[in-house]
């Protein structure tokens, strides 16, 4: 009598492949949550900063020190009654003599930001090399040039600098015209600064302390942080006076002047009329509060 076989049993392989499904499946997710915790903990890179003036569908690029000369170059135009496009000629020149940055040598005995020279009568070495000095005794060569504001800027800043290389100038003009825009409040919310975040707090000094360096006796009322832990501080500037006929114009002129001088006077925000500019959120930004009247702008720093 010829033996049975014995019966296989259907779906003797399905167990097997579900235990082996589940262990690539626990493999995986176990892969994911390392690759998760390496992740968190891993340094996050440094923000790369720099500051950008946009105009006509360009970012213009400094970094933050640039960007914190040129707001010294716009500030003391605007307080001699000057017009952008003296900022303009200011800038150009200040970038192709030291790249808008205040150092200390340079041809011959030249130096600071206009690389000027001692032994041509522009001032001591420390004079110059004191950018509120050197870019005042600039702006006084230029108020005496006939009709600088119609020349191009090579000639009008050539007339003041007598470089060897006076068309040097041309290469930084749109560049320069779209911060002095900016800077003078003609381009409202157009210049902005990427900023990492401010690491020890600095408190209202350092702010009050440029204002007066920048613009002199500006109204500026500071208010300490009165509130839990991380409060900020905040000092409010009334910008009025600065374009006596255009308040709006006026608080756009500071409240971009305070995102340019933000990285060394430890700023975190700045508000003007309906918008605010903060180094998490570096764009303006519509605000939540009421706006501000024209001409005001509020400035918070770390408290």
């Amino acid at each position: 009598m010829a033996r049975r076989r014995p019966r296989r049993r259907r779906g003797g392989c399905l167990p097997a492949l579900g235990v082996a499904l589940l262990a690539v499946l626990v493999a995986g997710v176990g892969v994911v949550g390392v690759v998760t915790l390496l992740d968190r903990t891993r340094p996050r890179p440094p923000v790369a900063e720099r500051c950008v003036a946009h105009l006509d569908g360009t970012d213009w690029s400094l970094s933050p020190d640039q960007a914190q000369n040129a707001a010294l170059v716009s500030s003391l135009a605007v307080r001699r009654g000057l017009p952008a496009r003296a900022v303009t000629i200011g800038l150009a020149t200040a970038l192709q003599e030291s790249r808008l940055e205040n150092i200390d040598y340079g041809d011959r005995d030249s130096i600071g930001l206009f690389q000027q020279r001692p032994s041509q009568g522009w001032g001591t070495v420390e004079q110059i090399m004191d950018p509120v000095y050197s870019t005042t005794k600039f702006y006084e060569g230029l108020e005496k040039v006939p009709g600088y504001q119609d020349l191009p800027v090579t000639e009008a800043a050539q007339a003041v600098q007598r470089s060897g290389f006076p068309d040097a100038y041309a290469q930084h003009e749109v560049r320069s015209r779209a911060w002095a825009s900016a800077l003078t409040g003609w381009s409202p919310a157009a210049l902005r600064c990427t900023l990492r975040p401010v690491g020890t707090p600095t408190g209202t000094g350092p702010v009050v302390d440029r204002v007066a360096r920048d613009w002199g006796d500006l109204p500026a009322t500071a208010q300490l942080a009165d509130g839990p832990e991380g409060t900020p501080s905040r000092v409010d500037l009334d910008a009025t006076a600065l374009v006596p006929d255009d308040a709006s114009r006026a608080g756009w002129t500071l409240a971009q002047w305070a995102v340019a001088v933000a990285r060394d006077t430890g700023v975190e925000g700045v508000t003007v009329a309906d918008r605010t500019w903060t180094r998490s959120d570096p764009t303006w930004q519509p605000t939540d509060a009421p706006a501000l009247p024209p001409g005001q702008v509020r400035v918070t720093v770390s408290g």
